[in-house]
């Protein structure tokens, strides 16, 4: 974990940095910097996801199906769908959580 201008940053996995930016009882949203080449595993979680990229690239692999994904678009994931993700270059996303990862608020009390 760092700070930096008053947001705990918490390394996702090498390469992956996540700070959450609001949360209440029903949603989340957190801002993701993703190194070039950064890698994050499959993996699902009940929460429906809404992704929007900011800047950069980057590849989704959904249900096994890849998807490209460019500055201004938008990725919805409905709970519980095997998703993966990797930086194709230095990237900025924006992710929206319905309810709030429990793991991730869990964290941000530590």
């Amino acid at each position: 974990m760092t700070e930096q201008n008053g947001l705990r940053w918490f390394e996702i996995v090498p390469g992956i940095r996540r700070c959450t930016m609001a949360a209440d009882k029903r949603m989340m949203q957190i801002k993701v910097e993703l190194d070039a080449g950064a890698r994050l595993p499959e993996h699902s979680h009940s929460n429906e996801q809404i992704t929007y990229l900011v800047s950069g690239r980057l590849r989704f692999v959904i249900d096994g199906v890849p998807r490209e994904v460019a500055p201004g678009e938008t990725v919805m994931l409905p709970g519980d769908v095997p998703h993966a993700v990797e930086a194709l270059e230095p990237s900025l996303a924006i992710d929206t959580f319905s309810p709030p990862r429990e793991d991730m608020l869990a964290q941000d009390r530590q």
